[in-house]
C-alpha cells in the first residue's frame, strides 16, 4: 500500500504543476473579450474532468463518471503537446530577445493560438490512428519439433477494456483476430483498464467469448489487472473461457506456453513471483517454448533459461511521441521483434491506449505470429 501512496502522491503532484503551468500560459486567451470566461471555465473543467471522473466511478457509477473520464483522457494528450509547444514558444521569444527584438504585448496571445491549434490538430491525427489498428504479421522458424509444422498464433496486448475502449473497440478486435483463423490466442496483459465495472455494464464478455481459436485463448495478467479488484478480473475472464496462466505451464498445441503473474502482484499481494527456474522445471524442453510475460524486463533471465520465444507488451512503444524515446532508453525491446541469443522477443504496442485514444509515433496492432519447425 505505501508504494502505490508514494506512486499516486507523485503523479498527483507532476498531475498539478503541469496544470499551473499550462494555466499561466493560457492566460492571455482568458481575457479575450467574451470569450475569455469560457475558455476558462472549458480548462478547468478539462483539469479537473479526470480525477473527478475516477473518484465517481469507484463510488458512483454512471454515465457522468464516464464522460468525466473521457473527457480527461483527452487532456492528458493535450497536457503533453501544450507544455512541449508552451516551452518552444518560451525558447524562441528567449531567442528573440537576445537577439535585440522587441517583444509585444500581443505576441503571448499569438502563440497560446498557435500552440492551441497545434495541438488540436495533432489529437486529432492520433486519434484517427488510434481507431485503425493494423495486422502485423511475424515469422519465427524453430529448429524444435512441432507436430503440425507450423502454427498461427494471435497475440494482443494492452487492450485497456473499459471506459475508453469499449464495445465498438473489442468488437472489431474480435473480428480481426477470427478473421486469421489462429490456432492459438494470446492475451499479453492490461486486459483491463482499471475498474472492471464498465466491462460488465457492457457485457464486454459475451464479445470475448466469440473469440475463434483451434487451442481456444490464454492470457497473462498485466499491471492494470491489479489495479482494483483483481480476484473479480480474473473470475470474469475464466468466466468467458480465458485461460489465465499465472506464474504457470502448461503444453498446448504441440508448445509449452509458460505464462507469468505481473510484476504489479509483488506490491498487490506482497509475495515475490515465482521463479523462471521453478515454472519450467517439469516441461518437455524438446518442444518449442513460449513466454508470455506482460512487462518486457530482465530479458536476460529469458535468454539464459534457453526460452525459445518471449511475448510481451505494456510499453504502448511510448503511445505519444517523444515518448517513445523514453520507453526505447529504458526497455531493451520497447517494440517489435529482435532475436538475443538463442531467444526470440517480441514486444506489441498494443491494441488499445491508456488514458487518450490517442497515438502517435506507432500503430495499435494485433500481432499474427507464424511459428514454423525446421525440423519437420
Amino acid at each position: 500500500m505505501k508504494p502505490m501512496i508514494i506512486f499516486l502522491s507523485i503523479v498527483l503532484t507532476v498531475y498539478l504543476s503541469v496544470n499551473f503551468f499550462l494555466f499561466y500560459q493560457t492566460r492571455p486567451l482568458f481575457h479575450l473579450p467574451s470569450i475569455g470566461l469560457w475558455i476558462k471555465i472549458i480548462f478547468m473543467v478539462f483539469v479537473l474532468a479526470f480525477p473527478i471522473g475516477r473518484t465517481l466511478e469507484v463510488f458512483w457509477k454512471n454515465e457522468i463518471a464516464t464522460t468525466l473520464v473521457q473527457l480527461g483522457s483527452w487532456w492528458f494528450a493535450a497536457m503533453l503537446y501544450l507544455t512541449l509547444g508552451f516551452i518552444l514558444a518560451q525558447i524562441g521569444l528567449l531567442f528573440l530577445k537576445i537577439f535585440g527584438t522587441e517583444i509585444l504585448p500581443q505576441w503571448k496571445l499569438y502563440s497560446a493560438v498557435v500552440v492551441y491549434s497545434i495541438t488540436l490538430l495533432l489529437i486529432i491525427v492520433g486519434y484517427i490512428n488510434a481507431s485503425n489498428p493494423i495486422i502485423n504479421r511475424i515469422e519465427i522458424h524453430s529448429e524444435k519439433n512441432l507436430s503440425s509444422g507450423k502454427l498461427t498464433i494471435a497475440m494482443v496486448s494492452d487492450i485497456h477494456l473499459g471506459s475508453i475502449i469499449e464495445k465498438k473497440e473489442l468488437t472489431r478486435m474480435v473480428k480481426m483476430i477470427n478473421s486469421q483463423h489462429p490456432d492459438l490466442v494470446v492475451m499479453v496483459g492490461d486486459i483491463f483498464d482499471e475498474d472492471i465495472t464498465p466491462v460488465k455494464n457492457g457485457q464486454m464478455g459475451d464479445i470475448l467469448r466469440g473469440i475463434e481459436s483451434k487451442h481456444g485463448v490464454y492470457a497473462v495478467t498485466g499491471n492494470h489487472e491489479f489495479f482494483g479488484n483483481y480476484e473479480a478480473k480474473i473470475h470474469y475472464l475464466n468466466e468467458y473461457s480465458i485461460k489465465i496462466l499465472n506464474d504457470s505451464a502448461t503444453e498446448v498445441a504441440g508448445i509449452n506456453l509458460i505464462g507469468r503473474i505481473d510484476r504489479q502482484s509483488t506490491f498487490v499481494l506482497n509475495k515475490n513471483r515465482k521463479s523462471l527456474t521453478e515454472i519450467i522445471q517439469h516441461i518437455d524442453r524438446e518442444k518449442p517454448t513460449i513466454l508470455l510475460d506482460h512487462q518486457p524486463f530482465n530479458l536476460h533471465e529469458t535468454i539464459e533459461h534457453k526460452i525459445d520465444i518471449q511475448l510481451s507488451g505494456h510499453t504502448h512503444h511510448g503511445q505519444l511521441w517523444p515518448l517513445n524515446w523514453i520507453t526505447s532508453s529504458i526497455y531493451q525491446v520497447s517494440q517489435g521483434y529482435k532475436k538475443i541469443g538463442e531467444t526470440h522477443f517480441y514486444v506489441s504496442p498494443g491494441y488499445g491506449t491508456w488514458g487518450p485514444r490517442v497515438r502517435l509515433g506507432n500503430r495499435p496492432e494485433i500481432a499474427i505470429i507464424t511459428l514454423i519447425s525446421t525440423a519437420n
